[in-house]
């Protein structure tokens, strides 16, 4: 696969059109109905948790939130393929993965409302928490990586990227240093177009992003990160090849963020109408049930009930969060210093004010 489809060929790997149809049977996954079923079923529930959770944030219930919508299948396709050993070293946009992994809705509203204690991810093993410094998480899956070679262990690490990340010095370093020890780290760049308000194409004069693999001596590989199946072949091979000591691997999918860089960013302001149209045929979740459609495996009213169960069930879940123990607010401060400067006194005397406004509003 990553001799067939060599970056230098400027040549996109994909599997399904845009309307569902298989246009590339010879990568076509070894998957049974139910499994690709299941795998729309999850991508569902991650986009209507997504929806819903923008929704809190509108309401004031949760803090600045990074939406997922549109991205689905590259997190989807990740979640069928890491492995309960494998680890997986997030961004922040990947709710899919993280589900799969096994951490909760509920410790991922925790996590945006500001409690550390979501970041424990108590049953999803071998998982960072999510990172917000762009790109400083590359360089923590190398050295994971580099633990799994030195040790011998069957194992890959997934680790996840905007591709704004991709200008930033971290990013480089890690694929240096991957290609240089020959890690089974799986770099996984998700090209949505923008880095927050900048276009892609004043992002890089690359040909795309998996082109820089060749630099550093790594396998890449450009693919339709909105074709869940495509998705799901390449992740297959990469951690197969990764884990036979090949080394890294970088795959761009190439996607679109639909919704906002986060709830506190405007995209009307960067990008037009005409845009969001053109990327909403190529949306994930409406391909893929076509595909299923085409073979008679959708219910529509089942459907309907699902997505009814799937609202009170993320619904339960922040309820949970937001009734969640308070956050003690001496430990965001003492522990920091032996003696607490007087510049972080004031930060936490603003703070209580502002906590006390907060409360005020309630009455």
């Amino acid at each position: 696969m990553f001799n067939t489809y060599n970056p230098l060929n400027n040549s996109m790997f994909r599997i399904m059109d845009n309307f569902g149809k298989i246009i590339n049977t010879d990568y076509f996954p070894d998957l049974l109905d139910e499994e690709i079923l299941k795998a729309y079923h999850d991508m569902l529930f991650a986009r209507t948790a997504d929806l819903m959770t923008v929704s809190y944030q509108r309401q004031g219930r949760i803090y600045t939130y990074p939406p997922n919508y549109g991205q689905e299948a590259i997190a989807g396709a990740a979640g069928k393929i890491i492995q309960d050993d494998d680890w997986l070293v997030p961004a922040f946009r990947e709710m899919g993965a993280y589900l799969a992994k096994g951490a909760t809705l509920k410790e991922i509203f925790l996590v945006f409302m500001g409690y550390e204690d979501g970041s424990k991810f108590e049953y999803a093993k071998n998982m960072l928490p999510t990172s917000v410094p762009i790109a400083s998480q590359l360089l923590h899956a190398v050295g994971i990586g580099y633990e799994i070679k030195l040790r011998k262990k069957n194992q890959a690490v997934f680790t996840f990227v905007g591709d704004g990340g991709t200008s930033e010095g971290d990013f480089h370093e890690a694929l240096n240093f991957a290609g240089v020890w020959k890690v089974p780290v799986i770099f996984i760049v998700q090209n949505n177009q923008y880095g927050i308000s900048t276009p892609f194409r004043v992002q890089t004069a690359s040909d795309g992003i998996a082109i820089k693999s060749i630099a550093y001596g790594i396998k890449g590989i450009q693919v339709d990160g909105n074709d869940f199946f495509a998705m799901f072949a390449a992740l297959k091979n990469a951690s197969q090849y990764a884990k036979s000591g090949n080394g890294p691997v970088l795959i761009e999918a190439v996607t679109y963020r639909k919704g906002p860089h986060t709830t506190s960013d405007d995209p009307t302001k960067y990008r037009t109408k005409e845009e969001e149209t053109e990327w909403d045929e190529k949306d994930p979740l409406k391909r893929l049930k076509a595909f299923l459609n085409d073979k008679k495996l959708i219910d529509e009213k089942a459907e309907e009930i699902l997505i009814e169960q799937y609202i009170a069930e993320i619904d339960r879940q922040f309820s949970e969060a937001e009734n969640y123990p308070k956050y003690p607010l001496n430990d965001v401060f003492d522990y920091l210093y032996d003696e607490m400067p007087e510049d972080l006194k004031e930060q936490k005397r603003e703070h209580e004010k502002f906590l006390k406004w907060k409360e005020n509003l309630k009455m």
